[in-house]
């Protein structure tokens, strides 16, 4: 492609996305598409001569668009956020046009040292303590196994680096302890870093489904008594299934006794403490050793891009880090290498979409929109509680709220959540919102997440008036009515 060519296809592409971005609620919020749609449209096999833009930006229209599920919709209260916005969209083309590998700062000293200060300029908008040195992996999964395997290397003196899972094979089995409103990325950590799934310990939850940190000492101090090795605990702020605020300021100390690892999940949440009322979610987070947040997820930089703290980098390099000849430079001890940081070695330029998101933004609308969010969760809620068909099934501390459709009269807890579950199948068919549902204490719950760039306290009464209408269709009163 000519650089006359690339100029006139990008100009349409940007068109496009501008277009896109102010008017994504045109569509249905999920993706009407069956399995194999798509696969059925595509050749077998690649062409063996080039195609022309033009079809190819066509065939995206009619052949991709329609398996799109619209996360930059308004009306897209499903999982969690994922933020995009211009800002973010200008830089990640930038980094895509650059190309560049930031595996080491020599490979472009820029977008290592923008990474440092972009990580330090985030743990100051968060609130988080002075000791904390940051890096942007892709994901909070990756981020809690590589916290994990530091964790293990901690307990085993780097015996399982060194020697594989028989070396440490003579201490016991390592534990590691996170409550089971836990994400499921814990469990794939452990796995992964050869803890194995049976050595994950549910830790038992209050009645606001947070880690109860007396049930953490107990079951750590029966482990040791039992001949296990103690090794790292998870805690959750913000957890996936109803944004529980697992009590950091009891756990640190029980971690501390016990030279467990702290570590802090706060992959959604985190970015709610750029509000200076919202910093209470991370008391007591001086006393982890590492920490994530996704900017990803509710700071308008689009994904991904994953903020990973910790606290001892020299340790976390110790772990991570292998220096071939072919990397060193004469430069390394004078400088930040971030491939010794993670498990990539090739890294994406991601500080430079942030970048632009925060300069562009500024702190202060980044905390209106965060603030807006949780006013409009709140807003919901209360809809919820002032109707008798409807309950509420957690608190609401954060953006999401947990709530079920309960019809007068009707108790059973199997119907209830055939009820539940097939309203929910519902209104997402019906495309004017998208929710998903989680189940707390096996009771079938439907989740609203607020947190999408655009939307606002109208998109929120859409929801809740579309839940109503299905409630009434699934009831047969809208027919009773009409009769």
């Amino acid at each position: 492609m000519k650089p006359d060519e690339f100029r006139q296809h990008a100009h349409e592409v940007v068109d496009w996305i501008a277009d896109y971005l102010e008017h994504a609620d045109r569509y249905p919020v999920c993706s009407r598409s069956r399995p194999g749609d798509l696969l059925n449209a595509l050749p077998d096999a690649a062409p063996e001569e080039g195609e022309p833009m033009s079809r190819i930006l066509a065939d995206f229209e009619r052949d991709i668009m329609p398996g799109i599920t619209h996360w930059n919709h308004p009306r897209f209260f499903a999982y969690f956020p994922a933020n995009n916005s211009g800002p973010s969209i200008l830089g990640e083309m930038l980094s895509a046009g650059l190309g560049v590998n930031a595996m080491l700062w020599q490979t472009s000293p820029a977008a290592t040292e923008l990474e440092q200060r972009m990580m330090s300029w985030l743990g100051q908008l968060i609130g988080l303590p002075d000791g904390f040195h940051g890096v942007i992996h892709d994901t909070a999964s990756t981020a809690t196994f590589c916290a994990l395997v530091c964790a293990r290397e901690r307990t085993t003196n780097f015996a399982i680096n060194h020697s594989g899972l028989t070396g440490a094979a003579e201490r016991g089995a390592l534990r590691v302890y996170a409550s089971r409103e836990a994400h499921s990325s814990v469990l794939k950590g452990a796995r992964l870093a050869g803890f194995g799934a049976d050595h994950v310990v549910a830790v038992d939850i209050d009645a606001q489904r947070r880690m109860d940190a007396a049930d953490l000492e107990r079951r750590v101090t029966a482990d040791r008594e039992a001949g296990f090795v103690p090794c790292a605990v998870v805690a959750t702020v913000g957890t996936t299934g109803c944004t529980a605020i697992d009590p950091l300021t009891a756990i640190a100390p029980v971690a501390r006794r016990h030279r467990l690892w702290l570590h802090v999940d706060a992959a959604l949440a985190g970015t709610a403490a750029i509000l200076p009322e919202m910093r209470w979610i991370l008391d007591g987070v001086a006393g982890a050793d590492s920490l994530v947040f996704n900017p990803h997820k509710w700071l308008l930089t689009n994904f991904d891009c994953s903020a990973f703290y910790v606290r001892d980098p020299d340790h976390l390099q110790r772990t991570m880090s292998i220096h071939p000849e072919y990397l060193k430079t004469t430069r390394d001890a004078e400088v930040v290498n971030y491939m010794d940081w993670g498990m990539q070695l090739g890294r994406r330029f991601r500080a430079l979409k942030l970048w632009f998101v925060l300069r562009s933004y500024g702190a202060q609308q980044l905390r209106e929109m965060v603030a807006g969010h949780l006013a409009l969760a709140r807003a919901f809620a209360a809809l919820v509680e002032a109707d008798p068909e409807w309950e509420l099934l957690a608190p609401v501390p954060l953006n999401t709220v947990c709530f079920r459709w309960r019809p007068a009269g009707l108790v059973d807890a199997d119907t209830l959540n055939e009820r539940n579950a097939a309203l929910m199948a519902r209104v997402n068919l019906d495309g004017v919102i998208y929710l998903t549902h989680t189940k707390l204490d096996d009771t079938t719950t439907l989740r609203l997440s607020v947190g999408q760039r655009a939307t606002g306290p109208e998109h929120v009464q859409q929801a809740w008036d579309a839940l109503r209408a299905g409630a009434r269709a699934l009831s047969g009163k809208d027919a009773d009515e009409d009769a």
